[in-house]
């Protein structure tokens, strides 16, 4: 039996790669990739921590339901990042607690 690939099965190909970075490091994405995705892929798991206790949190969910997968991308804080696309040179970076904390002056 052949493999089945969903790339060729429509005549389409995903377009070039690019990068952006997590906490510092680069990671690898596709276009129209999920930031979490890319993340997983990876090998990265958790890009949150949580309120009380500090405890480790990525997506659980995958589609945007639960907010375990909240991220600070370029800056701004309580980012779905299972429903925000990657995109070249963002910046994302690790969550920490509710990430109001830009709010506050």
């Amino acid at each position: 039996m052949r493999a089945r690939n969903p790339v060729g099965s429509g005549g389409s190909a995903p377009g070039a790669g690019f990068e952006f970075s997590f906490d510092g490091l680069p990671v690898r994405a596709l276009p129209g990739q999920s930031i979490a995705a890319a993340l997983w892929a990876a090998g990265i798991l958790s890009w949150r921590t949580t309120r009380l206790n500090g405890r480790p949190r990525g997506a659980f969910c995958g589609i945007g339901s639960c907010y375990d997968c909240l991220a600070t991308v370029n800056g701004a804080p309580n980012n779905r990042a299972c429903l925000l696309p990657a995109r070249a040179g963002d910046t994302v970076t690790t969550q920490e607690g509710n990430g109001r904390a830009w709010l506050q002056e």
